[in-house]
């Protein structure tokens, strides 16, 4: 197989990838006992934790541009954590204009089980994988997903 047909191959998985496995599946999968969280909110719960992970304060703007959607959309969906108890808002001390969003006891809780959903879903795609496969295909995705634009 030639190189072109190798990138052919792999937008074909992506799409296939994108169509079955979008944030939202997910979330719902996480979450299929329950139904008192809108599965969007899961994306702000996301974002938080990566902010969260990287040492940075998330934001409604940080929020927008981790989830590539207008402000007033992401003030919308951090509103709907803040109902659901997923997020609380914080004022920045440095900043009186603007609020920090952090997670909730309760929000940290359910960012878990989404990805103890999300790792199970994975864990059973790769049945009958060696450990050996599962480390390069880790090794390859992170790779691949890094160089991204």
């Amino acid at each position: 197989m030639d190189g072109k047909k190798h990138t052919e191959t792999v937008e074909q998985a992506m799409v296939a990838i994108r169509r079955r496995q979008t944030r939202r599946a997910l979330a719902r999968q996480a979450t299929q006992n329950s139904t008192t969280h809108d599965p969007a909110t899961h994306d702000v719960l996301d974002a938080v934790e990566a902010a969260e992970q990287a040492n940075q304060q998330a934001t409604v703007t940080t929020i927008a541009t981790a989830l590539a959607i207008d402000q007033p959309r992401a003030s919308k969906l951090v509103a709907k954590a803040v109902a659901a108890g997923l997020v609380q808002r914080q004022a920045d001390q440095q900043d009186g204009r603007r609020a920090l969003l952090i997670r909730t006891e309760h929000g940290r809780a359910v960012s878990e089980r989404i990805h103890e959903a999300r790792r199970a879903a994975f864990d059973q795609a790769m049945t009958g994988w060696t450990p050996d496969e599962r480390a390069e295909f880790a090794r390859l995705l992170t790779r691949f997903v890094a160089a991204l634009p």
